[in-house]
């Protein structure tokens, strides 16, 4: 399956484009609480540690993740099948490090990128590779191989240690208007209400802007898997799966039609609009490209044949 002419580069600069101005919103939203802070000085200090915030950012938190969780280093003897898939995901996404597939004795149904396209990973728990076939295990390694590609680790970081810094400055703000209240009270000092407003909402606009900038990298690497697997059918497929397991507990809450601001506290795009788009894809005449990692139908789940131990916290602190 080959996408048409155009497209995915529409694509990527659809999200380049969006991507500049959420960050710039979230740059916006920030100066607020710092130039009530100490002016113009304060919004410069605030946008400097929040760059000094992305650079420790970048790689520790996901690492830190991981060793908490007791993650350990998948060999290629231990997962050759997901070890198979990997290399050539890497070779077609253009990623010229060696493919590391971390392990996470975890339930939970999640897989995730670890670093950059230059040190970096994609971490898998157990209960990903209990739920999902190697067909469809290979469209979500292809979206966490496109997010490695793109340096979307490092974008997230960078919004959300804005964000982080954003509720830190507005709290210091606020702390500071309850020390100057009594001279509020005695009418010494003059409120800037509108400010103060902007304040209130900062935290607010800053998570929503984090959340929304998650959402549109999504779509991207949605479509830049269907790309790199040739099939589209199998990451819809396991998109299917984590949908019926991620979202129970919403359709137990609200039923099958949920109320429409949910969507604005997703850090993913809506699965049903996902698979939609992936299906659409897959429904196309076939056109020239590289052939699906894995043809169909995949009926035996990948063998792991060694679970690995935890590395332990040195190991993912030190390591660059």
């Amino acid at each position: 399956m080959a996408l048409e002419p155009g497209r995915l580069w529409r694509s990527r600069f659809k999200n380049g484009l969006q991507t500049l101005l959420i960050m710039a919103g979230l740059a916006l939203v920030l100066s607020v609480p710092g130039y009530l802070l100490a002016g113009a000085s304060g919004v410069l200090l605030c946008l400097a540690s929040a760059l000094l915030a992305v650079y420790f950012s970048g790689w520790i938190p996901a690492r830190l993740i991981l060793a908490n969780a007791g993650a350990g280093l998948l060999r290629p003897h231990q997962a050759p099948e997901l070890y198979r898939v990997l290399d050539i995901l890497y070779r077609r996404a253009g990623l010229e490090i060696a493919p590391l597939l971390y392990y996470a004795p975890s339930r939970d149904l999640n897989a995730f990128a670890v670093g950059s396209r230059h040190d970096g990973g994609i971490a898998v728990t157990e209960g990903l590779l209990r739920a999902l076939d190697l067909r469809q295990l290979a469209g979500v390694l292809a979206h966490e191989v496109s997010h490695l590609r793109h340096g979307d680790t490092r974008v997230m970081s960078m919004a959300a240690a804005m964000t982080r810094l954003t509720i830190w400055v507005t709290t210091l703000v606020q702390i500071s208007l309850l020390v100057m209240l009594p001279l509020v009270m005695a009418g010494e000092l003059v409120v800037p209400w509108l400010p103060l407003l902007l304040l209130a909402l900062a935290p607010t606009l800053s998570t929503l802007l984090q959340l929304a900038l998650s959402r549109n990298r999504e779509y991207t690497a949605d479509l830049e898997a269907a790309a790199l697997t040739g099939d589209p059918h199998g990451l819809a497929s396991a998109l299917d799966v984590l949908e019926r397991y991620h979202g129970s507990w919403l359709t137990t809450m609200y039923g099958r039609y949920q109320p429409a601001w949910l969507d604005w506290l997703r850090t993913h795009p809506p699965t049903e609009t996902r698979i939609r788009r992936l299906r659409a894809l897959g429904a196309r005449p076939r056109q020239a490209g590289p052939p699906p990692v894995i043809r169909p139908p995949a009926e035996e789940p990948p063998i792991i044949l060694e679970r690995p131990g935890p590395l332990g916290g040195r190991y993912w602190i030190l390591r660059r």
